[in-house]
């Protein structure tokens, strides 16, 4: 007979659940597991809310484990080290970010790239290796192996910052491997939410033309004025949508709603590239004919892995780049989810835990 969530490791937990496909969060009991050699526990202090968390609470994807502790983004003190943990000391700022184990052994693992792994471990909705479900950073504390734990730079606000853990390394890993930081390229971001905005800042810090492409005009002021994007596009504009035809080098689709892809591969130069990170819950139609006649390309990318999200954290500390946020008390996060919804946030939602749990 299985355990309940607050009887199956030593510690004692507390944070908010989903327990349904209605997706509302409610207070929870659970339990951690006791610090190990190799382990970092985790006070945690703020959490940012991530669409993703959205999609699981309401298992719009089809893989959610009730009772789901969503929380993915994740800035505490640690509290504990074990052993053998000589990196990280009692008191630091540290973030953990979307992955909390793999097989560190395969081949994709010995790239640094332990998000790709056939074995990741998910912060939340996924099992352990000792089969338990893992619970994520809308909580008070959490138990992490040392090598899934990462160094905050000193500058980079640990709430404002939170973000990064996610929408931060989604844009910047696929801007590394794709090639995008080469200045004075066009980079297009389309959508202007959580990683859009992310896109924007870290494509400036690159040295790129920025032009943001969104189906909402009233945005444009905010990209430009506050943002520094260079120009804007309303994709329900036809004559400016024409006119920029043929003139990115590369596009970053942030999206996560069902939606067209031709206009934004028409706004591609010859050899441009498409890159999606959004996940919307349908499948998208990919118009091969202006691929193949402009040589263009489209791909995808996940998050990033752990050495590649510490040198992302220590980019932006360097730049002074963090996350538009507004912060709430955990109390506040079910309407935070309705606002979400309709894209009502600039741009990101931080659960303040530690003064909220």
């Amino acid at each position: 007979m299985a355990k309940a969530p607050e009887q199956e490791h030593p510690q004692k937990a507390f944070g908010w659940a989903a327990h349904d496909v209605s997706g509302t969060l409610s207070p929870f009991h659970f339990s951690r597991r006791e610090n190990g050699a190799d382990d970092v526990t985790v006070k945690i202090q703020y959490c940012g809310v991530c669409h993703s968390d959205l999609h699981s609470a309401k298992n719009e994807w089809g893989f959610t484990n009730y009772p789901i502790v969503p929380g993915h983004e994740i800035v505490g003190t640690v509290t504990k080290v074990g052993s053998n943990v000589s990196k990280f000391k009692v008191g630091e700022p540290v973030g953990v970010g979307v992955i909390v184990d793999s097989c560190r052994s395969c081949e994709i693992c010995q790239q640094d790239l332990e998000n790709y792994c056939p074995e990741t471990v998910f912060t939340y909705n996924s099992f352990s290796k000792d089969k338990s479900i893992t619970y994520g950073g809308y909580s008070d504390f959490i138990v992490v192996d040392q090598r899934f734990v990462l160094r905050f730079p000193e500058g980079l606000p640990l709430d404002a910052g939170a973000p990064l853990l996610c929408a931060g390394i989604t844009v910047y890993s696929p801007m590394k491997y794709y090639g995008m930081t080469e200045p004075g390229k066009h980079l297009g971001v389309a959508g202007l939410g959580g990683l859009g905005h992310m896109a924007v800042k870290l494509g400036k810090a690159f040295g790129l033309k920025v032009t943001v492409i969104s189906s909402s005009p009233h945005k444009e002021a905010e990209a430009i004025q506050k943002l520094g994007a260079d120009s804007f596009l309303v994709t329900s504009d036809s004559s400016t949508m024409k006119a920029a035809f043929g003139t990115m080098d590369y596009i970053i689709d942030t999206i996560s709603a069902v939606h067209p892809l031709a206009p934004l591969i028409s706004l591609l130069r010859m050899n441009g590239k498409l890159v999606t990170v959004g996940l919307p819950e349908k499948p998208l139609e990919l118009p091969i004919f202006s691929l193949v006649l402009g040589r263009k390309l489209v791909g995808g990318s996940d998050i990033g892995g752990i050495k590649e999200t510490q040198e992302m954290l220590d980019f932006c500390a360097k730049h002074k780049i963090a996350a538009d946020i507004e912060l709430i008390r955990m109390e506040e996060i079910n309407t935070a989810m309705e606002r979400l919804v309709k894209s009502d946030v600039k741009y990101r939602f931080v659960i303040d835990v530690g003064n909220s749990l």
